[in-house]
């Protein structure tokens, strides 16, 4: 059997393929060797064999809980991505499928690759959205800023800071697609109100790269926000001050999460500032999400940050605070299926994050009046 990652965002070692039944891999570490957990890989040769796929350090991964309950996804077309028998035991995840065909590819989630990424922006241009590269990477990818609508609040939206989250691309798929859709009488109103500024993918090098969590040289650019540099984090830099040119009425931050299995709203109610304007705010946010679109839900997430304790490195603290009466949120969805609305064949998956991305803007206009 032949194995390989050397593509977009693929990441996995051989370490012994010559029996399908036993085929031992390990990931490869982010840059700055102190996370991983992202794999991509795939393989040739195993139609009709009962193939398993050992990947032998997935006790040293960044979340090793978060195995626990999780289905790797395996598509021969790179369309549809299955969710097949996965389980952690001794240590090791261990992927049991039957390929169908000769070649299939095997994935932590779907990947959103860097040619999805471009057709997107194109088809985003194509529909009426002004395109702008605010600057390039530290490997001297585009970074890709979409502009959309003339209302006067400013909305932000972003995705992927941490690149293995692919799911948050797919949720901006969705979005992107509904806010340019003329046909929408929703979306026609938000773009009287708003003014839309998205950056799609936050971190392309590590998306290209394979990498979970960190850009080209090892920061996680979620911990980069109180002071960004163009030699560290040049993704930060260049989006934290185009905000400054903008100001900030809205900011979404699009995440997944390795081990919690929902759809969940992260605030910013450590900051200084939170009052309890903010926090009604932030409330009727919620519910007009949950109502809009039932795979969002308010009971599971993190948990509150202690008054003054937020963490100013992440965006949605150091928006909240830098834009006095904004609305900084993150959003997280699931690497495994919702617990709430399980689907046994695909899990969570890319047609349900692109949904969560559309019925956003149901959750947006509900608070639109309040902010600014």
């Amino acid at each position: 059997m032949h194995i390989s990652s050397q593509f977009d965002s693929g990441n996995i070692e051989v370490l012994d393929a010559s029996d399908p039944g036993d085929i031992r891999l390990s990931i490869r570490n982010d840059a700055g060797d102190e996370h991983k957990q992202w794999f991509h890989f795939r393989a040739v040769g195993g139609k009709d064999q009962p193939c398993v796929f050992r990947i032998v350090n997935a006790k040293d991964c960044s979340y090793p809980k978060a195995w626990e309950g999780y289905q790797a996804v395996v598509s021969a077309d790179r369309e549809e991505w299955v969710r097949v028998e996965t389980e952690y035991v001794d240590g090791e995840l261990i992927i049991r499928h039957t390929p169908l065909t000769d070649s299939i590819w095997v994935a932590y989630f779907a990947p959103y690759t860097r040619e999805q990424h471009r057709d997107l922006v194109a088809q985003c241009q194509s529909a009426g959205a002004r395109l702008e590269v605010l600057g390039t990477t530290l490997d001297g990818e585009d970074l890709d800023l979409l502009t959309i609508g003339e209302g006067p609040l400013p909305v932000w939206v972003i995705a992927r800071q941490h690149p293995g989250e692919s799911m948050a691309e797919w949720w901006m798929d969705g979005f992107l697609g509904r806010l340019l859709d003329p046909d929408d009488a929703l979306t026609r109103r938000c773009l009287e109100l708003a003014t839309f500024y998205v950056v799609p993918n936050m971190n392309p090098d590590g998306s290209r790269r394979g990498h979970l969590r960190v850009n080209a040289v090892g920061a996680n650019l979620n911990r980069e926000w109180h002071e960004p540099t163009l030699e560290r984090s040049p993704e930060v830099k260049l989006v934290r001050d185009r905000m400054d040119q903008t100001g900030v009425g809205l900011c979404l931050d699009v995440h997944g999460d390795e081990e919690l299995p929902y759809n969940f709203i992260s605030g910013a109610e450590g900051v200084p500032s939170w009052s309890e304007a903010r926090e009604a705010v932030q409330t009727r946010f919620e519910v007009a999400y949950e109502v809009a679109n039932p795979d969002f839900q308010r009971v599971h997430g993190y948990g509150r940050t202690a008054p003054g304790q937020a963490n100013m490195s992440m965006c949605t603290n150091q928006v909240a605070e830098r834009f006095p009466g904004s609305l900084a949120m993150t959003l997280e969805m699931p690497f495994k299926d919702n617990d709430n609305a399980p689907d046994a064949l695909f899990g969570w998956s890319p047609e349900r994050c692109s949904l969560l991305g559309a019925t956003a803007l149901n959750a947006m206009i509900a608070v639109f009046g309040e902010l600014g």
